[in-house]
């Protein structure tokens, strides 16, 4: 058997950039370090059908590419994963992308994961626009009745979760999936799916205003990049 061997074999730029980007799943990876993930697991939220075998083989290949750098967590096991200079404009790259993707391609009912959209909600929240105390948002998806979702909106780590948080819900979002992925990318105002009762939200009427105002819903992934530093910037 011939081997296969990384790479086009050309000085080229675009392949040379091509041999680190193009691979399965690395696009994702970038993202999710750009959307200010750093530990393993974290990254692995928001890749959710990647083996973390393949995981940790992609992070090893960028780390040796000079795009993702990495530490010893500072308490606790595990290793925290950043960005290096290289891999911050690397990532314009990729949300340049996500942005070509936004304005050329349709989302077709495979692709309408409610997962992956609340996990983008999380991502892009504001949390300085946060209350102070821990904010949980049942998801009650009516084309789902099965499955439940909540968002744990919280400093320094809003998440989402698939099992009860406890605690009891201060909100609960009544919609399908199609509408919910609308809203979070921006396509469907939410102003404009609530007045239709596609979103409805129930429960502290003080929370529910302010629903809006705590981010988290881009219209395109261009928007994702400003959104994402403010993310980063109050986690700092």
């Amino acid at each position: 058997m011939v081997p296969v061997e990384r790479g086009y074999g050309q000085y080229c730029p675009i392949a040379l950039g091509a041999e680190v980007l193009a691979e399965r799943w690395t696009p994702l990876i970038i993202r999710n370090l750009w959307l200010g993930c750093e530990r393993f697991s974290q990254i692995h939220e928001g890749c959710p059908r990647m083996s973390t075998t393949l995981l940790a083989s992609r992070l090893r290949t960028l780390e040796r590419d000079g795009v993702v750098a990495s530490a010893p967590a500072p308490r606790g096991r595990g290793r925290r994963y950043h960005l290096t200079p290289s891999g911050r404009e690397l990532a314009q790259v990729v949300m340049a992308l996500g942005a070509w993707g936004e304005r050329w391609r349709e989302v077709t009912p495979r692709e309408q994961d409610p997962y992956i959209a609340l996990w983008s909600w999380a991502r892009m929240i504001d949390l300085d626009a946060l209350p102070a105390r821990r904010v949980v948002v049942r998801f009650a998806l009516r084309d789902r009745p099965r499955d439940r979702f909540w968002l744990v909106l919280q400093r320094p780590w809003p998440e989402v979760c698939v099992t009860y948080p406890g605690a009891g819900d201060d909100l609960v979002v009544r919609t399908d999936v199609a509408t919910l992925v609308d809203v979070q990318r921006g396509r469907l105002a939410l102003t404009e799916a609530r007045a239709s009762g596609a979103f409805a939200v129930e429960g502290d009427p003080v929370l529910a205003r302010s629903l809006p105002r705590w981010g988290g819903i881009s219209p395109s992934m261009a928007r994702a990049v400003g959104a994402s530093s403010g993310a980063r910037s109050a986690r700092a």
